[in-house]
């Protein structure tokens, strides 16, 4: 404590310190009264009452100083207790500090202790683990709090831009050394984020550290970080928004939640499942996967489905499109902080109970898997005609194992996939009033089932070839109703041209508008294609010719049911 007893005891500028901290005698005279307060077990004083001290206040000779109480503020010497300096305007009123709280800042401290203002960084290293790159990132965000308490172009702002350019080249230079996978700089990466929203994820992650639990980051405050005055603030704000980097793709999270002043604020957070990424970084989502893999096997039930198609990847009419779009708004945060506040919806995940009817090969499993994969989840599928038993009461049983079985994967594992109940018809069909055994039973069995639905919890999705018979307690209890039809001219040719292989050579003036004309489904147009290929595969030149669809066409409409022979179908 050489430094600190060497200011204390020098009565000129002549210590360590004074040749740092650049202040006037008056300034020295504040800080050195300051000093022997907080040494004394005072660490904070109204600056009026640290006036009373030094001058005669009677006399009002106190007011010219606080010129100086600003100025060790600019120089970083000094804080508020409570609140910060305002920005400075041309209306800024000195009078405003003579009853404001002030201590004296943590760089002060510092310099009194070591005396010195460097930073104390390692030497320049590769990172052995993720441990050791944190420690300095937290750091850098810790300088970024700091700079963000002050206005302006002031000398303390100044200085601590230059720690910080200090701490980014070394982690800079760490990095290029590093040969080990480091999760953070790998999200960074995968998802394109630039620097302000480095330093947002950043200041988010160590405020998870630190506090511990998900007490969020208003938005002015992560703002602050990354912006010198309102408007470079106001304009970072797209940043945080619902169709930035940061939301959009699943690393953050929001609640909008009331605060004292009866205003509405965003409180924002890393999301669950990429904190449990970062801090264990040995718990990779290929684990995860594995995991519910397993799971799944040893379940005998379920096939678990990992989607490879988003629902724009699936050609749809402009209906059906609108309907899975307002389906997907459900984890809009500010949809779901509506809802809750309205009592209408309590559970943070999304819910949908959905039927998706229509012809088969119109799309309607394609759909329910890309829907899930939108909403970044895997696919449990159940084939509803496996569920019937000849033994009475078993069916029953497996009704109710379906659900427990979904129930159990999604607490073991700790996800919610969707559960897809593909050919429900007979779950979803009119009970009937017969009195032998076997209509009783299949009425239980829908009973069940109606039982399990009201109950159900996530998205579940059942697909089916009928409607007219759907009895009116199943349609009451599901949230949407969907009907995919077969697509028109339109939407053939879209089919088409998003399938035929890129890197293929065709026929000179081959014409796809031509392939359209034919009314396939889309299952049709993809089988097709693959027969076409396996043919053309064969050839010498390779080439695709429209002949060679025209044949896997026609034999396709031949060897499919007519429109005279289609059973079930809906016309």
């Amino acid at each position: 404590m050489k430094h600190l007893f060497e200011f204390l005891n020098t009565e000129t500028s002549a210590s360590k310190v004074d040749t740092l901290i650049s202040c006037t005698k008056n300034e020295r005279e504040i800080l050195k009264t300051l000093t022997k307060n907080y040494i004394q077990g005072s660490s904070s004083v109204v600056v009026y009452e640290l006036f009373a001290q030094l001058y005669d206040t009677s006399k009002n000779e106190h007011l010219s100083h606080l010129d100086d109480i600003k100025s060790l503020y600019d120089k970083g010497w000094i804080t508020q207790s409570f609140g910060f300096f305002k920005e400075q305007k041309a209306n800024f009123a000195l009078l405003s500090l003579l009853h404001s709280e002030i201590s004296l800042s943590n760089s002060f401290l510092k310099l009194l202790e070591v005396g010195s203002l460097s930073l104390e960084l390692p030497e320049i290293s590769a990172y052995s683990d993720h441990l050791g790159y944190l420690k300095d990132q937290f750091l850098r965000i810790e300088l970024y709090e700091k700079r963000s308490l002050f206005s302006g172009s002031s000398k303390a702002k100044k200085h601590i831009n230059e720690q910080i350019l200090e701490c980014e080249t070394h982690i800079k230079k760490c990095l290029e050394l590093s040969k080990i996978n480091l999760k953070i700089e790998q999200i960074f990466k995968e998802n394109g984020l630039n620097e302000k929203e480095q330093i947002l994820f950043l200041a988010l992650l160590k405020q998870e550290y630190i506090v511990g639990e998900q007490m969020g980051a208003e938005l002015s405050s992560l703002l602050a970080l990354i912006g010198d005055d309102e408007f470079e603030r106001a304009s970072a704000k797209n940043l945080l928004d619902e169709s930035s980097k940061l939301v959009e793709n699943g690393l953050i999270e929001y609640d909008e939640i009331l605060n004292a002043f009866g205003n509405i604020t965003q409180s924002f957070f890393i999301q669950d499942e990429i904190l449990q990424e970062i801090m264990h970084p040995q718990s990779t989502k290929t684990d995860k996967k594995l995991k519910l893999e397993n799971i799944v096997k040893e379940q005998e039930i379920f096939e678990l489905i990992e989607p490879t198609t988003n629902i724009n990847d699936v050609v749809l009419n402009e209906q059906t499109k609108e309907l899975l779009e307002s389906i997907l708004k459900q984890v809009d945060k500010k949809v779901l902080a509506r809802l809750n506040s309205w009592g209408v919806k309590s559970r943070k995940g999304i819910d949908a109970k959905i039927i998706f009817y229509g012809e088969a090969g119109t799309g309607k499993t394609m759909s329910a898997v890309s829907l899930a994969k939108s909403l970044k989840k895997q696919v449990l599928s159940f084939d509803c005609s496996k569920i019937l038993s000849k033994y009475v009461g078993e069916s029953e049983q497996n009704v109710r194992k379906i659900f427990d079985s979904y129930k159990e994967i999604c607490k073991k594992t700790k996800s919610e996939p969707v559960l897809l109940l593909n050919e429900a018809d007979q779950f979803l069909s009119t009970r009937v009033s017969g009195g032998n055994n076997i209509d009783k039973m299949h009425n239980q069995m829908q009973n069940i089932f109606l039982e399990q639905i009201e109950r159900f919890e996530g998205v579940l999705i059942a697909t089916t070839n009928f409607l007219e018979s759907l009895d009116s307690a199943f349609s009451r209890r599901f949230d949407y109703k969907i009907e995919f039809k077969k697509p028109d001219f339109k939407a053939r040719l879209a089919i088409w041209r998003k399938i035929l292989p890129e890197n293929a050579s065709f026929e000179d003036g081959f014409d796809v508008a031509k392939l359209a004309e034919y009314s396939l489904s889309g299952a049709q147009i993809v089988l097709v294609l693959k027969n076409t290929a396996l043919k053309v595969a064969t050839k010498d030149d390779g080439i695709f010719c429209f002949e060679d669809f025209k044949a896997a066409i026609e034999r396709e409409l031949s060897s499919a049911f007519g429109e005279e022979k289609r059973v079930g179908l809906l016309r």
